[in-house]
Parts: structure tokens; sequence; C-alpha cells
């Protein structure tokens, strides 16, 4: 049986750091995302694409502070908007390199406790930055928190619970079993309430949880964590830092709990991995883009895997014989 791979980009991976996110730019580099991808596919994987929308959002959000001749729409309809956006962007690139029709996008809600403890704390900023005297308007006009936020102005801020159901699962998983790359999960997923969904909720999920949700109730075998470092560091830029080829998830957790991976940067990362092994998945990978396919297959100078039982000590975790039908010549890369 083939074996599936649940991949989570972020939303950097689209729009760079130094980029303003012009349609050209995240063309380009969902082209560069789609190749990596396509690495792990003709390794004979099943794989399912997980997004986040960080920069894209934040853009809405800023589109939105800047006119009132439109009404403004709620934070999960900006995630909504992000996803058919950037899962057009995404599904292009893939069909360019395997073929018209080999992936699909789904628009997916996922449901949150409307109890979560993060919905007293919000804590994850979104969208531009403001002046103090426009934060407060804000606040005062909307209902909004706003925070200070690395010294450059002021921030709203929502909660970011977390994820306990994906309702469109089932199509996801038939999707997936007729043999299509599914792009679903965007930005973490539209949050609505798990108690009535048909409420949208202020808030935004870690896409990185939701990743990993999504490869546990597929049953997938390997969730891949994209970043834009090849491995996962120790003591991150002090002159001890040193790289990680593989843990084991009780390494890992001894390492988070010390402190060493940030919940700003590697936290959600190793948070992910940890639960989706322990969750019964094989392996969990943490890598950049070019490493993927090497990762997964536990190639020496590759990414960061966290499993059960360390690479070093068994055979590489290689994925069945059978490889995807490549796209016609024509339409190869």
């Amino acid at each position: 049986m083939t074996k599936t791979a649940v991949v989570a980009l972020g939303g950097n991976a689209l729009t760079r750091t130094e980029q303003s996110g012009t349609y050209d730019e995240m063309l380009a580099n969902a082209a560069a995302m789609a190749s990596a991808i396509n690495d792990v596919i003709e390794a004979g994987w099943r794989v399912v694409i997980v997004h986040g929308n960080g920069p894209q959002v934040g853009n809405l959000a800023l589109q939105q502070e800047a006119t009132t001749m439109v009404p403004a729409q709620p934070l999960g309809l900006l995630g909504a908007m992000t996803q058919g956006q950037l899962g057009s962007l995404i599904a292009r690139a893939v069909d360019l390199l395997r073929g018209p029709g080999t992936a699909a996008a789904l628009i997916t809600h996922v449901t949150v406790d409307p109890n979560d403890p993060a919905f007293t704390s919000p804590s994850k900023p979104i969208g531009p930055f403001f002046e103090p005297a426009d934060a407060q308007r804000l606040a005062e006009a909307r209902g909004w928190v706003v925070q200070p936020d690395s010294g450059r102005g002021y921030r709203r801020v929502v909660p970011s619970p977390e994820p306990v159901g994906v309702m469109e699962i089932d199509a996801l998983r038939a999707l997936v079993d007729a043999g299509h790359l599914v792009i679903a999960g965007g930005g973490g997923g539209i949050p609505v309430s798990a108690s009535s969904i048909c409420d949208c909720v202020d808030a935004v999920i870690d896409k990185d949880r939701a990743a990993g949700l999504i490869a546990h109730l597929l049953g997938a075998q390997a969730l891949l964590l994209v970043t834009a470092v090849d491995r996962v560091m120790l003591d991150y830029g002090k002159p001890t830092q040193a790289e990680l080829s593989t843990m084991t998830p009780a390494e890992a957790a001894s390492y988070l709990a010390e402190g060493q991976f940030p919940p700003g940067s590697m936290g959600p990362k190793i948070e992910a991995a940890l639960r989706f092994v322990a969750d019964g998945g094989e392996v969990a990978a943490i890598t950049s883009p070019a490493l993927l396919a090497a990762t997964l297959n536990g190639e020496a100078r590759s990414g960061t895997r966290i499993e059960l039982i360390p690479t070093q000590a068994k055979a590489p975790m290689q994925a069945p014989a059978q490889v995807a039908a490549k796209a016609p010549a024509e339409q190869g890369s």
C-alpha cells in the first residue's frame, strides 16, 4: 500500500521575508515548492500539503484598513480567501510538473473547542502594525485586543486554539485514495466552533498543529515540516550551536523542556512532531524544501527526523516501489 506524507509549508515559503507578495513572486515560489514536493511523489509517496498564510492574510487585513468603500470581512473569511488564493497557485505549479488535474485544493474548516483557554489569552499577532493612537481607536471600535510587537508598533492579537477536528476529512481521504495530491488546511484551516459549525471564529490555528491533526486522521506515515534551515539545531546562534540529524521523542521533549526550541520559531514544529509520533505516526521530519525527499528516506546529510527508533539504528524507511504515474512528456519538469 502506498504511504502518505503530509507536508506543512509556511506562508513565508510563498511570500518570502524580503518580498512584498506580488503575483509573480508567489507564482515563482509555488513552482519551487512544487519541485521539492515532486521529489517526494517520485519516491513513491502520496502527498497532502498544508500551508501557512501569515504574510498573505496580513496583506488582506492591510487592504481592509486602507479603504472604507467595501465592508470589512471577519478573520475567518480572510483565511478562506487565502486558502483559495494559495491553493490555486500551488495546484497549478504541481500540475505543470505532473499533468492537469493532479492536484486538488480543498477549502477546509477546522473545529475548535469554544472553551479552549486560548480564547481568554489572545497571543497570535496578525495583520499590519499601527501607531498607539490608531491601535487604541480600532480596539475600542472593533473590540480588538492589541499589543506592542517587536518594538515596531501595535498589532491585533487573536486566539490560537488547538484544532480538534477537520470537517472535510472524509472528502480529503477520498481525494487522497483516488491518487490526487491534495492541498488542505490552508492557514491552519478556517476555524469554526465545535459546538456550532456555522459560527466562524476569529482565531488563527497554527498550521503545523493542523498538519499534524490531518496526518493523524488520515493515518499518514510521515509528517514533513518545512522550514528555512536544513536541520534542527541546539544552542541556535551560540558558539556551541550543533545540528541534529535524528531525535527520539524523549530526546526532543527533553530539549523542548530545556527551552531549546522557542514558542515563536521551532517550538510549534517540535510539538506537532511529538504529538504525531505519539499518536502512531512512523516519522516526523523538519527540514528545508530541497531536502524533503532525502530526509524522508533517511539519507545521510539530510534534515532532522524524529522517530521512535533513530535512523542510524535501522535501515532507512523507504516508500513502496510503486510510483505515481508521471505526467505526459510535454508536461514534465
